[in-house]
């Protein structure tokens, strides 16, 4: 972490990758002229529906959607707080899909058409959800939920994270409950290479404080008081094997100095939000919303309120901060996304807390949405804003949510969902000028109020995005090709298969030497006009060469093609290209 990471490979990278107009990017200077969204945008002006709202695509076509399960929705209010679905996590051929009502698990392994495994009733909210190997792990905040997933006001209170054992995923059995005094609105799983028999729970809780009378040692005290319930996150350590012992070993003050615990931003840095409407959120930092790991890296990025946080996780229980950073823009630092190199921050700010229209037409592209930072020297460094461009009306609750990244090699590109405001996909290979290559996006469920919904996630996994619907169900979208991004792009990208995903706990990814990762890479020199006519037949046709002689099983003539053509690859804009044909070359 002390080396800078920005360097000129990634640099001249970004810059060829992006020879096109820079859509939504917004670069932050202190004089920086208001930039608002586009009134011409072709998501402006979709028809309103529940089911048969007017779309506007690009680069994205829904390929399945399935309803909520009959129990799950509210059919006089499809927006009911009881039933929205929430985040969403994967593993194997399941995606877990969190509910303020419990959580629903889907087959997957036909994406195109997607099926109901089973649905568990455990209300709660906000029922946010992560998995690892035979554990699911939920957050719980409501003042409704009981121990025993019911509702019955005489069963014991529960605010924290249940864990369930889905070793058999037809029939999850609770299995342990731990018990927090704000309970947990969302959770971060974090493993370690340094700890392979336990798993950690990262609490974020930002509901207010429960008093000692429901659980001991709970107080709403002040900073200066005797160890506030405030201002703090809660690490659950989790034994693999006996999860049911799962337990509070820590309790790090993410936001203490040498003098106080509260050192970070405890008011807003102006009276009102920048459009003049009063905080809301508002920004002061007593508790993280939501903290994303590298365990790779061992760092970990923290939405917290108030302030963006870079974080040490090399003790997976002690996390310790490394750098914190404001904003007077930011109501509220909602959620973090790292580049797949670690070395490229994406956080976001849930102005109007998700529930709002924030995409309206004087609302500014720095309010509500993205904002990018490198990590420099272990610092991070503001680079760019990044919002949806189109207009959206007051009847859409529209603001950013976390992004989920798109596994294209050669470039950084994430997949976004906006509630309301739809999905959007987006490069941010130059961390200073993100670029919208895609997006789809429906029009308003209501024509006359606001109606909660939307998308509360978009995740890509295993070679399609799906998306956890707010009102209507789960969708899943694929990748169409476009002038941004090629066929074998997207092929290439859906070569990467993971064994699980949890968006708040990031692994590394890694490409296996493909054809499909080599043409990639030839299609990005083309589109930025960075190879010549002769070159590109020469390359065309060595490579086309060494698949037939893959195909026919000849794979040292194979080889001996794809070397023979990267040696004579002198150019420095082609390096990429050439370590992939001779990362390829030796795979055969």
């Amino acid at each position: 972490m002390g080396h800078s990471l920005v360097g000129p490979v990634r640099a001249r990278r970004s810059a060829r990758l992006l020879g096109v107009v820079l859509g939504a990017a917004l670069v932050f200077t202190p004089a920086a002229s208001a930039q608002l969204p586009d009134p011409n945008d072709p998501r402006v002006g979709l028809t309103p529906g529940l089911d048969d709202a007017g779309v506007a695509k690009e680069g994205l076509e829904l390929t399945a959607h399935l309803n909520k399960p009959p129990g799950w929705f509210d059919p006089d209010n499809p927006g009911n707080f009881g039933f929205v679905n929430s985040d969403l996590a994967f593993q194997g051929d399941h995606a877990f899909v969190g509910n303020f009502n419990g959580f629903n698990v889907y087959n997957i392994a036909n994406p195109s058409a997607p099926t109901l495994t089973t649905s568990v009733v455990c209300p709660g909210g906000q029922g946010d959800v992560s998995v690892y190997r035979n554990l699911l792990f939920m957050s719980v905040e409501e003042g409704r939920a009981r121990v025993n997933c019911s509702l019955d006001a005489n069963e014991t209170p529960f605010r924290g994270v249940r864990i369930f054992d889905i070793s058999n995923v037809e029939t999850p059995e609770q299995i342990a409950a731990v018990q927090t005094c704000r309970g947990s609105h969302t959770h971060t799983l974090v493993t370690s290479k340094r700890d392979r028999s336990n798993a950690y729970i990262y609490v974020q809780g930002t509901a207010g404080p429960r008093p000692a009378s429901q659980l001991a040692g709970c107080n709403d005290n002040p900073a200066n008081g005797e160890n506030p319930s405030r201002w703090r996150i809660e690490v659950i350590k989790v034994p693999l094997a006996a999860p049911e012992t799962a337990a509070i070993v820590n309790e790090p003050r993410l936001f203490a100095d040498e003098t106080r615990i509260d050192s970070l931003q405890n008011a807003p840095q102006t009276p009102n939000h920048p459009s003049g409407m009063p905080w809301g959120p508002t920004p002061i930092t007593d508790a993280c919303h939501d903290i994303t790991v590298y365990p790779e890296r061992e760092i970990a990025a923290g939405a917290c309120e108030g302030n963006g946080l870079l974080i040490d996780i090399s003790d997976p229980a002690r996390p310790k901060r490394i750098d914190a950073v404001a904003d007077p823009l930011y109501a509220y630092w909602h959620g973090a996304t790292f580049s797949n190199d670690g070395k490229t921050v994406v956080f976001t700010d849930e102005w109007g807390g998700g529930t709002s229209a924030r995409c309206r037409t004087n609302d500014q592209l720095s309010w509500g949405g993205n904002s990018i930072y490198d990590i420099v020297h272990g610092k991070l460094k503001f680079r760019s804003y990044y919002k949806i461009p189109p207009v959206q009306t007051v009847q859409e609750n529209c603001v950013s949510h976390i992004p989920s990244l798109v596994p294209v090699p050669g470039r950084d590109i994430f997949v976004q969902a906006w509630y309301q405001g739809g999905v959007s996909l987006v490069d941010f290979s130059d961390s200073s000028h993100p670029v919208e290559i895609g997006y789809y996006d429906r029009g308003p469920i209501s024509a006359s109020a606001l109606v909660l919904g939307g998308l509360w996630s978009t995740y890509w996994y295993n070679g399609e995005t799906f998306g956890s619907e707010i009102a209507r169900g789960l969708d899943v979208y694929g990748l169409t090709p476009t002038d941004q991004l090629s066929q074998n792009e997207i092929a290439a990208a859906r070569e990467v298969q993971v064994e699980r995903l949890n968006v708040q706990h990031q692994d590394r990814i890694r490409w296996t030497p493909s054809f499909a990762v080599v043409r990639s890479f030839v299609d990005q020199l083309v589109r930025a006009d960075e190879i010549g006519d002769r070159t590109l037949r020469k390359v065309n046709s060595f490579v086309d060469r060494a698949e037939r002689f893959d195909e026919r099983g000849q794979r040292w003539a194979a080889k001996a093609t794809l070397t023979a053509l990267a040696v004579q690859l002198r150019d420095d804009r082609h390096e990429e290209l050439r370590d992939a044909l001779f990362d390829l070359a030796r795979e055969l």
